[in-house]
């Protein structure tokens, strides 16, 4: 519809059957596709460098604070021990990695011991498996890299783009329906205005 309305807007500024409401809702066509090839692009590109940048801060930030080091598997935790301790993991059911306890040293070279998660399927008691931790010692996640950061970065960027597009064609619809409201009381009133005299024209009354 916007698209019908702007090709129709040269030949409508000079027919003397347009209305100012056909004008208007041309121009808010015309201004809606721009937003929409122009502007709704910019902030998603905009909205994808800001984070971006900070993303990619984040993710050196783990990689300077997160360490990977080797544990000793002491045991896997009993079934009553799994739930007890982590029940969302034992119902999502990952079966991509298995819980145990294990035996570490921090990066101050004290000894630890606890419970952490390992895709490794070395998991008997003795097996050396390499774990990640934060500075204190404490098991920790694997850092962000830069390519995962980046793909975030890129999926909110279309993400803003798509829903500023969807917001613009919002705003526009209802721009037209308000004046499509305003055109029909407009009529309404010439309408009563006219109507007492319709059909009496000549009559001599």
């Amino acid at each position: 519809m916007a698209v019908r309305a702007l090709l129709g807007l040269r030949r409508w500024r000079h027919n003397p059957l347009c209305r100012p409401t056909d004008r208007h809702e041309a121009w808010a066509a015309l201004a809606a596709l721009l937003l929409v090839l122009l502007g709704a692009p910019a902030l998603g590109w905009l909205c994808g460098s800001l984070t971006d940048d900070a993303l990619q801060q984040a993710a050196r930030a783990q990689r300077a604070h997160r360490h990977v080091t080797t544990a000793v598997v002491v045991r896997e935790p009993s079934e009553a021990s799994r739930l007890a301790q982590d029940p969302e993991s034992a119902v999502a059911g990952d079966a991509t990695r298995t819980s145990l306890v294990a035996a570490w040293k921090a990066p101050d070279g004290s000894g630890r011991t606890g419970r952490v998660s390992t895709a490794s399927r070395n998991t008997a008691p003795g097996d050396r498996i390499r774990i990640w931790t934060d500075d204190r010692g404490s098991p920790a996640l694997r850092p962000m890299d830069a390519s995962t950061a980046r793909t975030h970065a890129v999926l909110a960027g279309i993400g803003v783009t798509l829903l500023a597009a969807s917001l613009v064609e919002t705003v526009r619809r209802l721009a037209v329906w308000r004046m499509m409201q305003q055109r029909y009381v407009r009529l309404d009133r010439a309408w009563a205005a006219a109507g007492p005299d319709w059909g009496r024209t000549g009559t001599g009354s």
